[in-house]
């Protein structure tokens, strides 16, 4: 059996925005499909709803050319601190992993923590082996920066 250390990935991003322009980047499809993935990565949405219960069903077009589809569901949001999600290729997806993404405020900015717990140590393993989760969880992240640095319009 294993311990949920075992099956989890943490990383941390500072970002140079506050945590309210930083959680706004969550809530939209139009600010989602601009940020969500790793490099070379694109995303077709499908279906949104930004609510506890809501769905977001995408496409997730890899650089060579391979598609990847992908269900999330929101289960708790508490504006601007936290968003927690189940994400797995679709619903009820017995490999689905848990996401949890902390907004605090760090100075003017914003300390953004992605913990994500996998229902195995297998699961999280492969995750990290295969598809290179560390490292396009942080390219994500890089993006989300760039994003509301950049591009998401002030209100």
């Amino acid at each position: 059996m294993s311990t949920q250390t075992d099956r989890e990935i943490t990383i941390t991003r500072v970002i140079d925005a506050p945590p309210e322009r930083v959680f706004e980047a969550f809530t939209q499809v139009r600010h989602l499909s601009r940020w969500w993935g790793p490099e070379g990565f694109t995303t077709t949405t499908r279906s949104f709803e930004f609510r506890v219960g809501g769905e977001w069903e995408f496409v997730m077009h890899g650089p060579d050319g391979t598609d990847y589809p992908e269900w999330i569901t929101w289960t708790e949001i508490t504006p601007p601190v936290s968003i927690s999600l189940r994400h797995g290729e679709f619903r009820d997806d017995p490999n689905a992993f848990e996401s949890v993404f902390a907004f605090t405020a760090d100075g003017r900015g914003t300390l953004l923590r992605m913990r994500t717990v996998f229902p195995t140590a297998q699961a999280r393993d492969e995750a990290v082996e295969k598809y290179h989760a560390i490292e396009g969880g942080r390219q994500t992240l890089d993006h989300l920066a760039a994003h509301v640095t950049e591009g998401l319009p002030t209100a």
